[in-house]
């Protein structure tokens, strides 16, 4: 496995060595010892999330607050997606930016995600499932968002935006600057 910092600090790419023969592919998707070798710091995953999307579907931007903040390791099972995530602590010389990437089934990378960062995507492939592993359970009320079009983040999602699919939800999300804390 090939681990890499981004420019984000505490944000790790994480490239699976892949074997491949005429029956088909193996790898190793996650080792807890190696990844917390590679990442510098103890993790302890206690629940897994997979969703199904279509193309132009956007799920963007969230979090959670509090004692409910998660560290998420992300990747695609099926199909392709533009990750996001943007850096939301306030201490980090980072703070207010974000990176964008393409996971998928092909390219096998993950995406490790601190706590204090914002995360969407959106589904670039006809279909898509996305995995995710969260160091923290799920809480309603920790819940936070950002607007997916935030003219401070300037995220751009290389889609037309006519074309993007939201949940209600996701339409009213706030702007950065009014952001829950």
């Amino acid at each position: 496995m090939i681990v890499k910092e981004t420019k984000l600090k505490g944000c790790f790419t994480l490239t699976p060595k892949l074997y491949n023969d005429e029956r088909g592919y193996f790898f190793e998707s996650f080792n807890k010892q190696s990844f917390e070798e590679a990442i510098g710091k103890k993790i302890n995953f206690v629940q897994d999330n997979q969703s199904l999307s279509y193309k132009g579907v956007l799920r963007a931007l969230h979090y959670q607050i509090g004692e409910y903040a998660q560290a998420k390791l992300v990747s695609v099972i099926k199909g392709s997606v533009l990750d996001v995530v943007v850096d939301l602590r306030p201490n980090s010389h980072t703070f207010g930016e974000h990176l964008s990437m393409e996971l998928s089934e092909k390219n096998r990378k993950q995406l490790f995600i601190p706590k204090g960062f914002a995360h969407g995507f959106l589904v670039l492939s006809n279909v898509a499932e996305f995995f995710y592993k969260c160091d923290q359970y799920y809480n309603k009320e920790a819940e936070g968002g950002i607007i997916y079009d935030d003219p401070d983040i300037g995220i751009d999602w290389e889609f037309p935006k006519d074309q993007l699919i939201l949940s209600e939800k996701d339409k009213i999300l706030p702007l950065f600057k009014n952001r829950r804390l």
